[in-house]
């Protein structure tokens, strides 16, 4: 690669000594669940659910990322389709910066200060720093499906989703990615009390009405 990351002022943020935020939805602070579950697991139903029922704004690392290689002038653009292109993973800081960005950017613009991040952390560094740098999690909204569940659904979901990840082989390895470095981060988390563990095999419906349930206990309150 051309040139390192410690070569891209873009990425050379302040360090901080504490979080921007604390955990809450007052001023100078954020409110964030981190939305983790395997492929398959119907994390994207349940965060429309939420962001219709409760006000969330769904910040999508995967969609900020394609957004911002695409955006003119964009500081990170070219250093995304770079990695991308060799098939490496982007650097936790670039993503971090991007969430960070689509937060402020939304308390400015609407004055929400209430998130579901989906796909992200992948890694336990990912989630000690974002955590460190930007704000603590209120907690994890787990989704929980055996390998077989969700393999059955994404090769429904291949035949009309035209995305070239919906097949058997990327389904073993995504699968295999998720349980050695995703389940380290929900691990950690539930140690510390801050994950809702939902069991993902039932109807999108079922599903949901757990969630409400659980976050109900966790102290959310539905916005209708």
């Amino acid at each position: 690669m051309a040139s390192s990351l410690n070569d891209n002022p873009a990425l050379q943020a302040p360090k901080r000594s504490q979080p921007l935020f604390s955990s809450g939805t007052g001023e100078g602070q954020a409110l964030v669940l981190f939305v983790l579950g395997g492929p398959g697991a119907g994390k994207g139903t349940q965060c429309a659910n939420l962001v219709r029922d409760y006000g969330f704004r769904h910040l999508s690392a995967g969609d900020l990322l394609r957004e911002e290689q695409d955006r003119e002038g964009s500081e990170f653009g070219d250093m995304i389709k770079t990695y991308i292109k060799e098939g490496q993973i982007v650097p936790m800081e670039v993503t971090i910066q991007l969430l960070e960005n689509a937060m402020n950017s939304t308390i400015k613009d609407s004055g929400n200060r209430k998130f579901l991040i989906d796909g992200f952390p992948r890694k336990l560094d990912q989630a000690v720093a974002f955590e460190e740098k930007v704000v603590p999690s209120k907690f994890t909204l787990f989704f929980d499906c055996p390998e077989e569940t969700m393999r059955e659904r994404l090769l429904n979901r291949g035949k009309t989703s035209g995305r070239s990840d919906d097949n058997e082989e990327s389904i073993k390895k995504r699968f295999k990615t998720f349980v050695e470095t995703s389940m380290p981060v929900v691990d950690m988390f539930e140690k510390e009390g801050r994950v809702v563990k939902v069991d993902a095999t039932k109807s999108p419906e079922e599903v949901y009405a757990t969630v409400q349930k659980q976050i109900s206990e966790k102290g959310l309150e539905s916005t209708k």
